[in-house]
């Protein structure tokens, strides 16, 4: 089986390990079938941005026959990654939706049979908010989009993110008070640089901060109820970071911070 070792994926290792999940999926099925893989979350930052170095699994779409599951266990044996190294389990997840597929543009094929896709900016930033997590890089992940895109002279308006959120969930008010908060309060400040720097330190400080209560009570964090727990964590260490002002809705402003 393969290791469960912490791996750290990068632009350039995520090319090798799905070019060689090509290969072998090919020598499976032959080129007969060709399969597509849309790459969502942290993989889809680092095939299109500068401003993340890494990520520690890889959700995608999978599109194909059965036998990419084999081919996807055989390279992770072969280089030692964890279990689970590429997968769909996002579909289980409040970020998913099937209309992600109408939003993703051609990355590359490998092998003449696999076809990657990634998510387009707007709607990568939709499916962030979306999932809003303060122990995460779902925020920070945002203004890093935000940032490269005036960089690159093709900033992205609040119309074009609210639109992205409507496309995929049906309406703005499927995100939650503090994704609605933060992303309005970014947008108006436009100090995407400055704010991505505080907001990543944020939610490492918050990630330790879980990871110590974790430890102190195991069992005890689940999915419905991590949020509250952050929420509580952060105003014990009485934190001023942005992620615990975010933590209202009516901010004063990103001025104030």
């Amino acid at each position: 089986m393969s290791s469960e070792r912490s791996v750290e994926f990068t632009k350039d290792n995520i090319d090798i390990y799905l070019k060689e999940v090509a290969k072998e999926y090919r020598k499976q099925v032959g080129k007969g079938m060709p399969a597509e893989l849309i790459l969502i979350g942290g993989a889809s930052v680092l095939i299109n941005y500068g401003f993340r170095n890494m990520t520690t699994d890889i959700d995608a779409l999978i599109r194909a026959a059965s036998s990419m599951k084999d081919a996807i266990s055989r390279v992770g044996d072969r280089f030692g990654l964890p279990t689970g190294w590429l997968n769909a389990d996002f579909k289980n997840t409040d970020s998913y939706t099937p209309k992600l597929e109408e939003f993703s543009s051609y990355y590359r094929t490998y092998s003449n049979v696999l076809s990657i896709r990634t998510v387009k900016a707007e709607y990568l930033i939709a499916m962030k908010l979306r999932s809003g997590r303060q122990y995460k890089s779902d925020l920070s992940d945002v203004l890093g989009i935000l940032a490269e895109h005036e960089k690159r002279g093709t900033p992205i308006t609040m119309e074009q993110i609210r639109k992205a959120v409507t496309d995929l969930y049906g309406d703005w008010t499927s995100l939650s008070d503090v994704s609605q908060a933060f992303i309005e309060n970014v947008m108006a400040d436009g100090r995407f640089e400055q704010l991505y720097v505080q907001t990543a330190q944020g939610e490492k400080e918050t990630k330790e901060l879980l990871i110590r209560f974790e430890k102190d009570y195991p069992g005890v964090t689940k999915e419905s109820n991590v949020d509250a727990i952050v929420g509580n964590l952060q105003k014990k260490a009485d934190k001023a970071s942005i992620l615990a002002q975010l933590r209202q809705k009516k901010s004063k402003g990103m001025e104030t911070i």
